[in-house]
């Protein structure tokens, strides 16, 4: 539209210039030489020079009539301000002299932003955020007529903010930095909801940087070094229980091994000991002869004699504490010898007899 005006405005000069000339004639001198010369006043006549303003009057016209759209931008025509209801994809196209395009950008745009926000223990915190959005082809004129290119200004800009302050105040100053990625979705899932009506689509939001003051920093930074100093201490102390409990643990690991060495050696000992006692008592038992028991019998006797004795043959006892005269036809002599041996024949010859006054067999009465 600019461009046929301009055009307009040189061809209407240009033609009207061009028609305003005075007349010339030929005069040739002497040598035959000849030259033109301009008489009278000039006045305005039309002339075939002046189709040179209609060549550019004309070129003006289609000059103003072709316009191109970029690659990833929308056309929107515009009659008079009046926005159409056509719109133009990348490439050249004609309109009406008259007619104007707007090129809506639907490429993916990025813009910075810089804010200050409390947390929510009313700590300030100052924000760099980075946001990545684009424009649907389809709705960018619904956009323009209803919004305008300003579209950003208007309508994005203080959805961002309004959404960062209300995330940023549902955590403490010290759950910030590690909650970034978490703030990051949260402010991008609430602008991309506000943004879909008017056709915009949020691709990313992405929080740069987050700076809280000079004292809270100071503060943060103390703690984190009593928190390192307590972390530090505990492990030290935890290697040293550890060491400790390892100490105790191989004390009676070395305890158990001296008991259970004590305790074989003592077994075998004990095992020794039988053995050689056994051997022992077979090699007795081996050199014992009657003759043998019978000396280590008589040396071990103490000159009493037994109140009680039995038969050879365990089937009567003898009471010897009743003396009688004579052996009774009960229990014969030969009997009593068989029974106590030699020595019933010295308690014979020193005054003593055989008596027995009641007799029980091993069967019965």
């Amino acid at each position: 539209m600019f461009i046929l005006v301009i055009g307009i405005v040189a061809a209407l000069a240009l033609f009207i210039v061009l028609g305003y000339q005075a007349p010339v004639i030929e005069v040739s001198d002497e040598t035959g030489r000849t030259t033109r010369h301009r008489t009278g006043s000039r006045a305005w006549a039309f002339r075939p020079v002046q189709l040179t303003a209609v060549l550019v009057l004309a070129a003006a016209a289609i000059a103003g009539s072709v316009t191109v759209v970029p690659t990833g931008y929308t056309g929107i025509v515009t009659t008079f301000g009046r926005v159409e209801q056509r719109t133009l994809s990348s490439g050249a196209h004609m309109i009406l002299p008259w007619q104007n395009v707007v090129k809506m950008d639907n490429r993916t745009q990025k813009v910075q932003i810089t804010t200050t926000a409390f947390s929510s223990d009313i700590q300030q915190v100052d924000i760099q955020l980075s946001v990545n959005f684009c424009i649907d082809q389809s709705t960018a004129q619904e956009l323009y007529r209803t919004v305008g290119i300003s579209y950003y200004e208007n309508v994005m800009y203080p959805r961002i903010l309004e959404n960062t302050k209300a995330v940023f105040s549902q955590y403490t100053a010290e759950n910030l930095i590690a909650k970034r990625n978490t703030l990051s979705d949260m402010i991008a899932g609430n602008t991309a909801e506000d943004m879909k009506m008017y056709g915009i689509t949020i691709v990313s939001i992405a929080i740069e940087d987050i700076d809280f003051t000079d004292a809270f920093t100071t503060a943060v930074e103390a703690k984190q070094v009593a928190a390192q100093n307590k972390l530090t201490a505990e492990t030290e102390q935890a290697q040293k229980t550890m060491e400790e409990q390892a100490m105790a643990e191989r004390a009676i690991i070395a305890a158990n091994a001296e008991a259970e060495k004590a305790v074989i050696a003592a077994n075998a000992d004990l095992l020794y000991a039988g053995e050689k006692e056994a051997e022992m008592n077979k090699r007795i038992s081996e050199s014992l002869t009657d003759g043998l028991i019978q000396y280590y019998w008589i040396k071990q006797w103490n000159g009493v004699l037994p109140s009680t004795v039995l038969g050879s043959d365990m089937s009567y006892m003898i009471d010897l504490t009743s003396p009688v005269t004579a052996p009774t036809a009960d229990v014969p002599a030969a009997a009593a010898d068989a029974a106590f041996g030699t020595a019933a024949t010295d308690a014979a010859t020193s005054g003593y007899s055989y008596a027995v006054p009641a007799m029980t067999g091993a069967g019965g009465d």
